[in-house]
């Protein structure tokens, strides 16, 4: 466990240093895909030493947030690469534990209500938007629809919701105030708009993508 947590804040130092890279650099260039390349195998560490820890541990949350953020980086990375819209056997795999994920938080929302856990605000909110971006993209992988300005905005959305799980975790590891759920949810809070806005930015754009 005390090895997995260290490789765990490793992996999750350098996710959060390639992303700050990824949104600087301009979109497209080999810094870029570099940057967006080391963000996915980051949070593919992040995942690989979440899941036994959380096993452990018995926390029952964090093997829900890990699935959650490693989706977000997979199908991030996926939109990407993935010009064509059409999905693979891991792609509807993915989404699908995605948007399972999403509904067993609403499950222990419950759980958590009934024990005047405050986490169960976080779990509302994150259980929405893991059914909410698993459902979107599910309904582009059916109608093939993930291409061009949409699959870019695909990829932006699940790439930066990712920085917010990122995010959430540091600020979440490194500082303590109640009620909890406030830093858990602070980050949506600030970058959701910036999401809104950076898909509309690409998707009213006429730049050819």
């Amino acid at each position: 466990m005390h090895y997995l947590l260290i490789i765990h804040i490793l992996a999750g130092t350098l996710a959060l240093m390639a992303a700050v890279s990824a949104v600087v650099s301009s979109k497209g260039k080999k810094v870029h895909i570099i940057a967006g390349r080391t963000y996915f195998w980051g949070m593919t560490i992040i995942f690989l030493t979440a899941i036994p820890m959380s096993i452990v541990s018995g926390n029952v949350l964090l093997f829900l947030i890990a699935i959650f953020s490693f989706y977000l980086a997979y199908a991030g990375m996926r939109f990407a690469s993935n010009r064509t819209g059409i999905a693979n056997i891991f792609d509807w795999v993915a989404v699908g534990l995605m948007i399972l994920s999403g509904m067993v938080m609403w499950c222990l929302a419950i759980f958590y209500f009934i024990n005047n856990n405050s986490q169960y605000i976080t779990l509302i909110i994150f259980g929405f938007i893991a059914i909410s971006l698993g459902y979107t993209d599910f309904r582009g992988y059916r109608n093939k629809s993930a291409i061009g300005k949409q699959r870019i905005a695909r990829h932006l959305t699940n790439m930066l919701a990712g920085t917010i799980a990122v995010i959430t975790a540091v600020l979440v590891t490194n500082i303590y105030i109640e009620p909890v759920f406030i830093l858990w949810i602070l980050p949506t809070i600030v970058i959701t708009p910036i999401i809104f806005w950076w898909n509309r930015k690409y998707t009213v754009s006429n730049k050819a993508i």
